[in-house]
């Protein structure tokens, strides 16, 4: 009994300590708008990956709000990422695909990373493996799954200030 309690309390200890979560194969996204994520409107900066990482989101409009990403370090682009959310079936959607500094695509053509939205809470939106959270009026965070060593995921966190 306790060699399936200790994997079990490791595994929830693990998912409870992180900003992110998965999407439940079984469960339905909740039913939300655009505007459960309007918040996110404006031009933010911050820094992560050792560099300065700068979003731009556009307001809410035709049901969807676009960004693009970059990360510049040591005065190079690093890279760029350019997507959207945008409401599907009733829920939202979170897409995007990563470009590098000569705007060749990482992802094949027709590909697009796409996360599901999890749940919506007061000033936070969880999709899979992304949370993006309201801290105030210029401020905001996202938190990112990414592939971290020996492809264990790691959690990123994305700091931004208005500009």
């Amino acid at each position: 009994m306790r060699s399936i309690i200790v994997p079990i309390l490791f595994f929830t200890l693990q998912v409870f300590s992180q900003n992110t979560i998965s999407h439940p194969i079984s469960s339905t996204p909740p039913k939300v708008t655009i505007e459960a994520v309007s918040f996110m409107q404006g031009h933010w900066r911050g820094e992560a990956f050792g560099g300065i990482t700068e979003e731009i989101w556009a307001p809410p409009l035709g049901g969807s709000m676009m960004f693009c990403f970059k990360l510049v370090v040591n005065g190079n682009v690093s890279f760029y990422e350019l997507g959207h959310i945008r409401e599907l079936d009733g829920s939202l959607i979170y897409e995007l695909k990563h470009f590098n500094a000569d705007m060749t695509a990482w992802e094949e053509k027709e590909e697009v990373q796409q996360f599901k939205l999890v749940k919506v809470e007061k000033d936070k939106v969880f999709f899979e493996g992304f949370t993006f959270e309201r801290v105030g009026e210029n401020e905001v965070v996202i938190y990112a799954l990414i592939d971290g060593e020996k492809d264990k995921p790691k959690e990123v966190t994305f700091n931004f200030k208005r500009l």
